[in-house]
């Protein structure tokens, strides 16, 4: 990415522009949008922060997302979520202009993607297919077992792995908080997804020997042992699930990174779009 945009600026004095609106003091939120910000300076693209207090209004948040639309030099814009109380995340995402879109979030780039239309796919779920698809893991004719069912992570990667497409052509399964013996499910998978939001969720007992798991859970948790007093765990328990898996990203430092790096693609991908490049 970083030389596509080296291109991109010598030969048609292009550089991709990325906004983040950020409301609030959410500390998880204000170490992604820090890692995105890092991130792009990494690769070239240009980087706005649009930073809010907690208490803005919703004609406050409309009011950015509306200036940015019209703004030429941004190619990308991302809501951080969960937005603070009070303020109505669908109604934000879904007065961005579809073509800006590139956490993938709106309902027309959700629409492209159940269609297999160009667009812009959600990132997490996009990142997951790459870091398959880079590990050598084969998901053709796989059971792949998602645990979620969120329009950010598991809807979509179920999705994304059911289409008659590289990378993808597998037997999915959704399961989520209704799902009864939930463990019958996830010894079935080849792969299994976990984006439930609940920390260790997913235990030895629930994994059948060389399958590969992938954790999208991020959560706090205390840890006295820790000089911050807390320690980011994810929706698996890995210490116990690495000694039966084939392969397991690793929280944090597994599908994070994958997802600022969707992020980025999205954003070019929007760049060369615009300019018909």
């Amino acid at each position: 990415m970083k030389d596509d945009v080296a291109r991109l600026l010598a030969q048609h004095d292009l550089t991709p522009g990325l906004a983040v609106i950020l409301v609030g003091d959410n500390p998880a939120s204000i170490s992604y949008v820090s890692g995105k910000g890092k991130a792009c300076v990494e690769v070239g693209i240009y980087s706005q922060e649009e930073k809010f207090d907690a208490d803005l209004s919703q004609s406050g948040l409309h009011e950015a997302i509306d200036r940015l639309n019209d703004d030429d030099r941004i190619h990308g814009i991302l809501v951080q979520l969960p937005l603070p109380a009070g303020l109505d995340e669908s109604a934000a995402l879904n007065l961005l202009d579809p073509d800006k879109d590139v956490d993938g979030l709106h309902p027309v780039n959700l629409g492209r993607l159940m269609r297999q239309e160009p667009g812009f796919w959600p990132c997490t779920p996009h990142g997951i297919q790459m870091m398959l698809l880079r590990s050598g893991i084969e998901v053709a004719g796989k059971h792949v077992v998602v645990v979620g069912r969120s329009s950010l992570v598991g809807r979509p990667v179920a999705n994304i792995l059911a289409q008659k497409a590289k990378g993808a052509n597998a037997t999915v399964t959704m399961c989520h908080t209704g799902t009864r013996d939930l463990g019958a499910f996830t010894r079935m998978a080849d792969i299994l997804i976990v984006a439930a939001g609940s920390p260790g969720a997913i235990t030895a007992d629930m994994v059948r020997e060389g399958a590969v798991v992938i954790d999208v859970g991020v959560q706090r948790v205390d840890d006295p042992s820790r000089k911050r007093g807390w320690r980011l765990v994810g929706d698996v328990d890995f210490d116990s699930v690495k000694e039966k898996a084939s392969a397991i990203t690793p929280v944090p430092g597994g599908v994070g990174p994958m997802t600022i790096t969707m992020l980025l693609y999205n954003t070019i991908l929007s760049a060369k779009r615009k300019h018909g490049l």
